[in-house]
């Protein structure tokens, strides 16, 4: 498709993607837009989208937009739409939806949660197209915006307010850890098969009522990197949020697949082996 300049859609948030992959990991369709084959019975059908193996992702907007739609759909489940200028774009097979009907979001912003997978489709005004045709169209727009110099890389984070977590060393083994696990630890959380402690819990409400109560949200413009819009006054409280979230994800990885850091010892180990 050639795109007409009315068709053109910027996105200020620097992605053409609605979710990232770990890194060292290549975006991978699972299944094409347009005539398909059933891969058990080889029947042909129309599929009027494109669909990601993405389970458990976080999703974001792709520009600033509206949202015009969220339902349950017989085919696609849970679904929102969100009005890009002339583009609907929905996302369907969704586990929880974070933008309602009506609401506004920023390019960038997380707006939903894929289930076990992600289900894109693209209209322009209310005609179909082809959702990869559209999201190329938007990564050569973030090209050209980039060799000309235009700024549309995310402002957050700053490198200036970087926030160190009491876990630092063990940063490279942490995060491969949650590629790992992070979708089982959210699936089981959804579900009532782990539930945060409610140490943990109090903190965490603790830490959030002081922070409103110094308006330390929404300093900066919220995006998807910066969900509460948090700037520099916030950086103590994002350190304490921060470690109370790994803390509770290696609770996790101990109780429910006997996982430890490498680095942990062994009487640590035995304390969480007598816990109930």
């Amino acid at each position: 498709m050639k795109y007409t300049e009315e068709m053109i859609l910027h996105s200020e948030s620097g992605y053409c993607m609605p979710f990232d992959e770990p890194q060292g990991k290549d975006v991978e369709l699972s299944l094409g837009y347009g005539e398909q084959a059933h891969p058990e019975t080889g029947e042909k059908f129309f599929h009027h989208g494109i669909d990601f193996n993405v389970r458990c992702y976080m999703l974001s907007a792709v520009a600033s937009g509206i949202v015009t739609g969220v339902g349950n759909d017989p085919v696609h489940g849970i679904c929102q739409t969100i009005r890009y200028d002339q583009y609907e774009m929905t996302y369907g097979h969704l586990s929880n939806v974070f933008a309602q009907f009506g609401q506004r979001v920023k390019a960038g912003q997380t707006v939903a949660l894929s289930g076990d997978r992600l289900h894109i489709g693209v209209r322009f005004k209310n005609e179909e197209l082809n959702p990869i045709e559209f999201l190329t169209m938007l990564y050569g727009n973030i090209r050209a915006v980039r060799q000309a110099g235009g700024h549309d890389v995310p402002a957050f984070p700053d490198p200036e307010m970087e926030v160190k977590t009491d876990y630092e060393r063990n940063k490279k083994e942490i995060e491969e850890l949650m590629i790992r696990f992070l979708p089982h630890y959210m699936e089981d959380l959804q579900r009532g098969a782990y539930t945060l402690p409610e140490r943990t819990e109090q903190s965490l409400r603790h830490i959030f009522t002081m922070g409103a109560m110094k308006e330390y949200f929404y300093e900066r413009m919220p995006s998807m990197e910066n969900p509460l819009g948090l700037g520099h006054k916030a950086i103590p409280l994002a350190s304490k949020v921060q470690n109370l979230l790994i803390a509770d994800f290696l609770n996790y990885l101990a109780l429910r697949h006997d996982v430890y850091l490498s680095t942990l010892g062994e009487a640590v180990k035995k304390n969480f082996m007598t816990k109930p």
